[in-house]
């Protein structure tokens, strides 16, 4: 069991126009110096459209590190965007993925406390991020998507940093599992039940997992 991994970046994002003329805060730049995390996310760090991004239960993206190669080697000529901040994260670490890690689990860095409380769904920026159709199914299809943090105590964090698992209140719902069941439908009614009844889900997930148990 991987219980602690070294954070090789912190990063933030302004809003900015991004593409199709809309702004975003999806272009994330790593900082070197001590951030401030409040329970709707990292100072400094924006969520231009607020329907779909940010609030208590996605305060924080973190992305696997380790998947950035998987992303080079399948995409060649855009290697060099595959890089810490590419798909719009907050966090990135080698050694910690989507099957390692449980809805519910509390990762403390610095003096903040984390808890793991969805997958990630992403949009088309993914897409023009890298100017490239069909880069969001590939996403969704192979599950390297990330995942959201809510912030369960605020703090300060930096990069360099180790993170580690404080407590881990259930072993079925890995992030991997619970991603594969809301975005491609790989559950049964009575796993979408006992999905839906995990506390620390996200109330939009949970909702989710409630329509597909009737």
């Amino acid at each position: 069991m991987i219980d602690r991994v070294a954070i090789d970046a912190v990063m933030i994002g302004e809003s900015k126009l991004f593409a199709r003329g809309e702004y975003s805060s999806f272009d994330k730049r790593p900082v070197d110096y001590p951030v401030t995390v409040g329970v709707e996310g990292l100072v400094g760090d924006t969520q231009t459209d607020r329907r779909y991004h940010g609030g208590p239960d996605k305060a924080v993206h973190f992305y696997p590190a380790d998947h950035y190669a998987f992303w080079a080697d399948l995409i060649p000529d855009l290697a060099p965007k595959f890089v810490a901040g590419g798909f719009g994260e907050n966090l990135s670490a080698s050694g910690l993925t989507e099957d390692q890690v449980f809805v519910g689990d509390h990762w403390q860095m610095g003096s903040v406390i984390f808890e793991v409380a969805q997958g990630r769904q992403p949009c088309w920026k993914v897409d023009a991020r890298f100017n490239r159709d069909g880069v969001v199914r590939q996403v969704v299809k192979t599950g390297r998507s990330g995942w959201y943090f809510r912030v369960i105590q605020p703090g300060v964090i930096v990069a360099g940093e180790n993170m580690r698992l404080v407590v881990r209140p259930q072993q079925t719902w890995s992030v991997a599992r619970v991603t594969a069941a809301i975005l491609l439908k790989r559950a049964t009614p009575a796993e979408f039940a006992d999905l839906a009844r995990l506390p620390a889900l996200a109330q939009g997930w949970r909702e989710r997992a409630e329509r597909n148990a009737a």
